[in-house]
């Protein structure tokens, strides 16, 4: 077998976050930052895996019997070997055929681990990838969630997310080219658990949840349509009062930009990670004098 190379894109969740789990259309992108895999027969009797950051340092290299993954006989040292464990076995059960030697795997992200654009899902679709099983099911078997960062990892455009009895629905989309240019993402750098994220949502799941899920689809069929940025910002104040109804959560402008001259939007998981900025000029200054130094345009962050 000769060397085998895979990539994934990052992703950023625009609009629908959490009520995505439950049937809403969701807007997202896939973005200009991903994860390379690479995968080539073993010149040893174990496998090797080795991580590596957007500044090619090492951060996980290890060596396993893969067929001991197979078998659920090995142990791990650290919650992430645990959890690369469980990938690598669940897609073992998925299609076995690929598990009858060992490898040495090699990734390389092209972005920080702290920013929240996808180390698992990238990772999920590139093993999805190697071992030829749906992605889908590798990532419900392991980290679950609703499979919107999944269908970013192969897209080559934004994209409307929906699950459909329970089943993916990938439809391309387009972010108005008039609003491109007034976008921006700001790392907040705090680090949010998607998972943890999740069950919290879960736990407290809004009764009214048809009228939030079919108010949510409507702001997100609109923001394509969109010819006017202040039409844009009355969307993202829609979307962000909404969320904070069901999360019961104060909206991040309010909370920490509350004197920003725009408009400023969660993604994702709520309180870390990217948050969008909306405005007629260009912020950077605003935001780094806030303690905020990661801006990120429209054009250097979508795909």
């Amino acid at each position: 077998m000769d060397t085998q190379t895979f990539y994934s894109h990052g992703k950023l969740l625009i609009t629908g976050e959490y009520l995505v789990l439950d049937g809403a259309k969701a807007l997202a992108i896939p973005c200009k930052f991903g994860q390379h895999l690479k995968v080539s027969p073993s010149s040893s009797q174990f496998s090797r895996w080795i991580s590596y950051t957007q500044q090619n340092e090492v951060w996980l290299d290890i060596e396993f019997d893969l067929l001991s993954i197979t078998k659920q006989n090995i142990k791990s040292e650290s919650d992430i070997e645990t959890r690369l464990f469980q990938i690598l076995y669940e897609a073992f059960q998925l299609n076995p055929k690929v598990f009858t030697q060992n490898y040495r795997f090699e990734t390389n992200l092209e972005f920080p681990r702290d920013w929240g654009l996808g180390t698992s899902s990238t990772l999920i679709a590139n093993i999805a990838k190697w071992a030829n099983v749906n992605p889908y099911e590798l990532l419900a078997k392991t980290f679950g969630g609703s499979g919107y960062d999944v269908a970013c990892a192969e897209s080559g455009s934004a994209l409307i997310y929906q699950l459909e009895n329970h089943l993916p629905r990938v439809d391309p989309a387009e972010i108005p080219e008039a609003i491109k240019p007034h976008v921006y993402f700001v790392h907040l750098g705090q680090k949010q658990n998607s998972r943890s994220a999740i069950f919290n949502y879960r736990k407290n799941k809004p009764l009214q949840l048809a009228d939030y899920i079919s108010k949510t689809d409507e702001i997100t069929s609109e923001m394509l349509k969109v010819k006017s940025l202040e039409h844009f910002q009355s969307l993202i104040d829609s979307h962000e009062s909404l969320l904070s109804e069901i999360l019961q959560l104060e909206p991040v402008q309010n909370h920490l930009f509350h004197d920003f001259q725009g408009n400023i939007k969660s993604l994702g998981a709520w309180g870390g990670d990217f948050v969008m900025a909306v405005s007629k000029s260009n912020p950077k200054s605003y935001f780094k004098s806030k303690g905020y130094p990661t801006i990120l345009k429209y054009s250097d962050m979508a795909l």
